[in-house]
């Protein structure tokens, strides 16, 4: 088996591998392409998030900067995804995201890590973990999500949170590492944001 056929295993395998490289810039490129784009060329943008992503439903948006090592080929959206800026997918195996889940400013979601034996990372060794996030969730700014982590429908992760552990539906998880600080409740649904009142 090759390095290549490596990526999605879980299996230790060399990225540098130039069959590996010459695909993963060939995807880079394109989301060089949509970096680029003009605010006004929302079109444009549509057109290449649907050529860039494994799967993208109606009505997605990622705001540029948008960073991925594979140019977001291993990135599978659902519907209503919103992403604001500086959104990083280290998508060297799959990411998952449910519908109407939105990402805060400068989140990272990781599939790839490195062995903590020194002489395999000296070698370049890597290896990646697929990451799960449900549908209706809010990931807040700057937080990150480590490799193989499974994030719950309805879930709340603070800004800055380090996600290390897996999450349960309908909690707010908040801390580094980050923890279940409470589930969504019925408080929730009388008042959005400290003592201000939902009056829709």
């Amino acid at each position: 088996m090759g390095n290549r056929d490596k990526l999605h295993t879980g299996e230790l395998y060399l990225p540098n591998d130039p069959e590996v490289l010459e695909e993963q810039l060939g995807y880079m490129e394109l989301l060089y392409e949509y970096n680029q784009t003009r605010p006004w060329e929302q079109e444009r943008r549509q057109a290449l998030l649907r050529e860039l992503l494994a799967e993208v439903g109606e009505g997605c948006w990622i705001e540029p900067p948008f960073h991925a090592n594979w140019g977001g080929h291993h990135v599978h959206f659902g519907r209503m995804v919103y992403a604001n800026y500086g959104l990083t997918m280290v998508d060297d195996t799959h990411i998952y995201v449910g519908d109407c889940t939105m990402f805060g400013p400068n989140v990272v979601v990781a599939t790839a890590g490195h062995p903590i034996l020194p002489e395999l990372r000296e070698q370049q060794y890597q290896y990646n973990m697929p990451v799960r996030i449900g549908r209706n969730c809010w990931i807040g700014a700057g937080a990150i999500i480590l490799p193989g982590i499974t994030i719950g429908d309805n879930v709340v992760v603070g800004a800055g949170s380090v996600v290390t552990r897996d999450l349960p539906d309908s909690v707010v998880a908040v801390g580094n590492p980050c923890r279940v600080l409470r589930e969504v409740g019925e408080r929730d649904r009388r008042f959005y944001f400290k003592d201000r009142r939902i009056a829709l």
